[in-house]
């Protein structure tokens, strides 16, 4: 018995943890091309929503290219000289988390950022899920006075249990 409750225990909390993860989406940078050059990411990320707790996925020539997260006047002049952080990991596969809702901005440097490698991302907070329809049901509600009588009842019958084993 204990150790069924303690199984059903750390289930509960193994599925409170992974509900956050469960919504969040993954997203390849570019699609089936990958963060390279003759993409234009503007276009691409046109149609997505960028939720908090997100992922974005870069792949890419890892001898040619980087990915360098910069600010929006940097995004804007393809400069590369401070950038925020540099996410570039060497093996041409890295993972940014999305976890803060702001603007983002990310450029490939050495050059390619002025071939319009770049990405501009917003992070939102994700949307709250749908509402249940109430249930409408057939059933008769319960009044205030059943509250007092269905008791009333079981107690009576507990009473009357209790006098027929006392006399029988």
């Amino acid at each position: 018995m204990k150790s069924s409750f303690v199984a059903m225990a750390l289930t509960c909390a193994l599925v409170m943890v992974m509900v956050p993860h469960v919504f969040a989406k993954r997203y390849i940078v570019g699609g089936n091309k990958g963060w390279t050059s003759n993409v234009n990411y503007t276009v691409w990320a046109s149609d997505k929503h960028f939720y908090l707790g997100d992922w974005l996925f870069f792949v890419y020539d890892r001898n040619q290219m980087d990915v360098l997260e910069v600010n929006k006047t940097n995004y804007e002049n393809c400069n590369t000289d401070h950038p925020v952080a540099n996410w570039t990991t060497g093996a041409g596969r890295d993972v940014v988390p999305l976890n803060v809702t702001r603007h983002r901005y990310f450029v490939s440097g050495k050059g390619f950022c002025f071939g319009g490698m770049k990405l501009s991302v917003r992070i939102e907070k994700p949307p709250p899920p749908p509402k249940a329809a109430p249930v409408k049901s057939d059933a008769p509600r319960m009044s205030y006075r059943s509250h007092f009588v269905l008791p009333l009842v079981f107690a009576i019958g507990a009473v009357w249990d209790s006098f027929l084993r006392v006399m029988g």
